[in-house]
């Protein structure tokens, strides 16, 4: 039987099949292969007498070390334009490790009750040159919650963000208080209310919901320049059009990016972190 892990912990991993949740445990030949099953891996198992067995681990498409997950497909990356005021480089930086950990990142403007009319606007005309997805949420008071419920079916999906932008109101909001508190597995098999929490899967709305905050990790320096062009969505468009095709879009001539940037059809805050993150990857690879 095929399934997902939903929670791991002890040694004993929860395994959702169906309707059905199996208590598992993993075969002994997964350490010598150096793997270990995580929350969010899709697993082969077999069961006798309700026990259940790991069998055999599903090959990941991506994998999150904090928190430690695996097959995330979407990301809804929260920030505030006020309290705390939008930082455009951390924000930047949430949506390059989406792309390069191929999660789709929805971006979730939190506080806009704090936010003038100009603001607001400013930011959305950043967005919209992205071509992402975006909410804006006032969510004390569950403005914007529904749209984001609508966007769980079929994903496996983690919240992330700065601190004091509101994280835990929107996860509260999305999956209620009594699931934040007991999970949805205390309430399955009576087990893990009072335990370490770990990664945990919630399922909500025909998709998963990580139970913990996602990338408190934000070093990029693992790219490599030549890849950084390509986790800019809005580049995509222009990037084939260049004189050269090994355009970096830095300072080669007859850059169609450069020329979109100029006409605003790229926005210049998102071209001048681009820039400021390549040098520090060349700089990187100079003085290896």
């Amino acid at each position: 039987m095929q399934g997902i892990i939903v929670k791991g912990i002890a040694g004993f991993y929860y395994v959702k099949v169906d309707e059905i949740i199996y208590e598992c445990k993993a075969r002994g030949k997964f350490r010598f292969d150096e793997m270990t099953p995580i929350v969010g891996d899709k697993v082969q198992i077999s069961v006798s007498d309700g026990k259940g067995v790991i069998n055999k681990i599903e090959t990941r498409f991506n994998e999150l070390k904090r928190p430690l997950v695996a097959n995330i497909t979407q990301a809804f990356v929260v920030f505030a334009i006020r309290n705390p005021d939008f930082n455009n480089d951390l924000f930047n930086k949430f949506l390059v490790l989406c792309e390069a950990k191929k999660i789709k990142p929805v971006i979730c403007f939190n506080k806009i009750d704090m936010a003038s009319d100009d603001e607001i606007s400013h930011i959305k005309n950043i967005i919209q040159t992205t071509g992402y997805e975006y909410v804006m949420l006032n969510a004390k008071n569950k403005i914007g919650i529904d749209a984001l419920k609508d966007r769980l079916s079929e994903n496996v999906t983690v919240v992330c963000g700065v601190s004091g932008v509101g994280k835990s109101t929107i996860f509260n909001a999305l999956v209620g208080r009594e699931a934040m508190e007991t999970g949805t597995i205390s309430e399955k098999i009576k087990r893990g209310k009072h335990t370490t929490r770990h990664s945990e899967l919630i399922e909500l709305n025909g998709g998963f919901l990580v139970d913990t905050p996602g990338f408190s990790s934000l070093d990029i320096k693992f790219l490599e320049t030549e890849e950084l062009k390509e986790l800019f969505p809005e580049f995509l468009k222009y990037g084939h059009m260049c004189k050269f095709s090994g355009c970096l879009h830095y300072k080669e001539p007859g850059c169609e990016v450069k020329d979109a940037v100029s006409r605003g059809e790229i926005h210049k805050s998102r071209y001048d972190f681009y820039i400021n993150i390549l040098e520090e990857l060349k700089n990187r690879r100079k003085y290896k």
